[in-house]
């Protein structure tokens, strides 16, 4: 076990240095630049076409007929979020104040608007690169856009197909890490803490009730996760709200010691793991990316799954879910801290003894009582194993990817029996494996992004002259001549 955790810091290091915080943070930059801030300067038309569509247009939550591989494209944000919004967004966020105090929250903030257009473009890509496959559901992600995208390019072929491995194997191997035994292993620690559940016991009942919804396929991890995702998120925000309406007098002392802290030398040099103001963006950077996904490619995979047809219309989904993920949802799990009074936000340091990730914890039972510590377990509970589902679905893709459909049955098994050795192994090594798999996968996947920026530029040019300039041109639905024209023959939903 030492020689792994040995290993794993050494590779952890690497992979989260300043090369990668520039691939990155860098990817989103440019992305930003590239479509002239689309997520600043059309924000009223993806609100309208995301958030807006649930509930004014019927092709946005309308399911599929039984037999059609495909689901809505609710379905897929739900699916999404579901592996998103996850133990990041209680425990990371939770981890990153303790150790880098008020200020990490802000670098999270950056990193997420940023990363918005990262998550936009994986989706364009993701939609405009997908195939069916031998049962007839839509497969996408980094893999085939490396491949297929990568690859085209001149010259590039060997590379595009070698990218594409390495992002699918990282990701299956990711997919049992941060996917599974890291959250697993944080819903058993706080059933233990709370409920004195035996560890192995939550384990075997995780894994029956995995073993239900992903050997079902991706329709019945849908059609739990539309379900799943909207409650918990609801009540949990209704919950962080209360908070921090209970503590109103603290809003505006808690907002000024962010601000400061994200530039003073204590907060930024403690902000993000070691010293100096590069371990502090690394720091935001990891905990940021762990909680949203932006840069990964992980959840495009489940995003092509969608029955949406316009590309654009995808990657608005997934600046939408950067933005419930992080800028909502992560940003009430620090105002919920930071405003109970478990920190001093003088100084930046936790007034509390308790762990990192029992911080949100404490931070509930002094406001709602004993009642406030169980609310957190059960909302633990709820947000892991959802994020274990949606993770499922990419593990699944990934190991399509490389061995064939065929062998998604044998992922999926063992993907369940593993939820069990994810409750009662090392939290601190499942966290570290965790960033070190996110940090693999997002090499070669920011790497197509970055290749084929210009394709993103002109399918986004390309639809924004239609929808919004009423241009009478050809659309840009896929690469492939003969899913684009049976994309222009079919009517929306």
């Amino acid at each position: 076990m030492e020689l792994i955790k040995t290993v794993n810091d050494a590779v952890n290091g690497f992979v989260w240095g300043i090369p990668m915080l520039v691939l990155l943070v860098g990817t989103g930059i440019l992305m930003t630049f590239l479509t002239r801030f689309f997520q600043l300067t059309h924000i009223k038309h993806w609100f309208s076409k995301t958030l807006g569509g649930i509930f004014a247009n019927k092709h946005v939550t309308a399911h599929t007929a039984e037999g059609d591989k495909q689901i809505s494209q609710f379905q897929s944000l739900c699916t999404a979020l579901a592996a998103t919004i996850g133990t990041g967004n209680i425990a990371g966020v939770a981890a990153a104040l303790a150790t880098g105090g008020p200020g990490a929250i802000f670098w999270m903030w950056i990193v997420a608007f940023f990363g918005m257009m990262t998550h936009f473009s994986e989706n364009v890509l993701g939609i405009y690169y997908r195939r069916k496959n031998a049962v007839g559901e839509w497969s996408g992600g980094a893999m085939y856009y490396l491949k297929d995208g990568v690859g085209a390019k001149k010259g590039l072929k060997t590379l595009g197909a070698v990218l594409a491995v390495l992002f699918a194997v990282f990701c299956l191997i990711a997919s049992f890490g941060i996917g599974n035994m890291s959250q697993i292993n944080s819903i058993a620690v706080n059933m233990d803490a709370v409920f004195h559940v035996p560890m192995y016991v939550t384990g075997i009942v995780l894994m029956v009730m995995a073993g239900l919804v992903i050997l079902g396929g991706i329709k019945r991890i849908a059609s739990v996760t539309e379900r799943l995702v909207p409650f918990m998120a609801i009540v949990y925000i209704l919950g962080s709200l209360v908070i921090i309406i209970m503590h109103a007098n603290q809003i505006g002392p808690v907002f000024a010691a962010i601000f400061k802290g994200a530039f003073g030398l204590k907060a930024v040099g403690g902000g993000i793991v070691g010293s100096g103001i590069s371990s502090a963006l690394t720091w935001g950077m990891k905990r940021g990316v762990f909680s949203n996904e932006a840069g990964l490619g992980s959840s495009v995979m489940v995003h092509s799954v969608s029955n949406v047809k316009e590309p654009v219309m995808q990657g608005m989904w997934g600046v939408f879910e950067v933005f419930t993920d992080t800028i909502v949802v992560c940003t009430l799990t620090a105002l919920s801290v930071m405003c109970s009074g478990v920190m001093d936000l003088d100084t930046g340091k936790m007034v509390s003894e308790a762990q990192k990730t029992a911080l949100v914890s404490e931070a509930f039972s002094k406001s709602f009582g004993t009642f406030g510590g169980a609310f957190i377990a059960i909302a633990i509970l709820l947000f892991a194993f959802s994020t274990v589902l949606g993770w499922s679905v990419y593990g699944t893709k990934a190991c399509e990817y490389l061995f064939g459909t065929k062998s998604t049955i044998a992922f999926k098994i063992l993907f369940v029996l593993f939820v069990v050795v994810g409750a009662t192994m090392n939290l601190e090594l499942a966290w570290d494996l965790s960033d070190t798999f996110n940090g693999l996968m997002a090499i070669p996947n920011l790497i197509g992004v970055i290749f084929l920026s210009g394709t993103v530029v002109k399918i986004t040019k390309n639809y924004l002259d239609r929808e919004i300039g009423k241009k009478d041109i050809k659309p840009m639905y896929s690469v492939f001549p003969d899913i684009q024209k049976e994309q222009e023959e079919r009517k929306e939903g």
